[in-house]
């Protein structure tokens, strides 16, 4: 995505596949293993370590880097096939909305900027999308929704 001066940004979107929620978009010149790290670790610190990571295979997700954290936290990779975007659809979706709706309708005139309206894209989209697969609820929705059972399943004592 070009800004006003011409420079050229790149953008890395992280997908909670089950509630749809896009968890974070990264948004640099040059995106590398320890910027995804970075990324996923502050999701991990906020959500929990995620069991699978679906990912294409960019130099930035077959890193050492990357290779250790995953090992550490023992957490699996899927790697994408080359040109199969169905393997990576749920990511490809949304990254096909964020242009659409943000990248192209938009001017940027500085990396700063280009952050700010993503941003605001991505919180927009979590809270104000319904998903025919989430029975018309809001990833954010949907995800408060498991995040409550989860909470009633885990506090109930058994026996009478």
């Amino acid at each position: 995505m070009p800004t006003l001066n011409g420079r050229r940004l790149r953008a890395s979107t992280v997908v909670d596949v089950y509630t749809r929620e896009c968890s974070a978009i990264e948004v640099g010149q040059t995106l590398k293993g320890h910027d995804v790290v970075r990324v996923l670790q502050q999701i991990a610190n906020e959500r929990g370590v995620p069991q699978v990571l679906f990912c294409d295979n960019g130099s930035e997700f077959t890193s050492q880097v990357m290779d250790l954290w995953a090992y550490h936290n023992q957490v699996k990779f899927g790697f994408s096939r080359p040109r199969k975007l169905i393997d990576n659809a749920p990511v490809d979706s949304i990254n096909g909305t964020l242009r659409a709706e943000c990248l192209d309708a938009h001017w940027f005139s500085t990396p700063s900027d280009v952050v700010e309206r993503i941003e605001s894209w991505r919180r927009e989209y979590n809270a104000s999308r319904p998903h025919r697969a989430l029975g018309e609820r809001t990833p954010n929705e949907f995800a408060r929704e498991i995040a409550a059972s989860r909470d009633l399943s885990g506090s109930q004592t058994g026996g009478d």
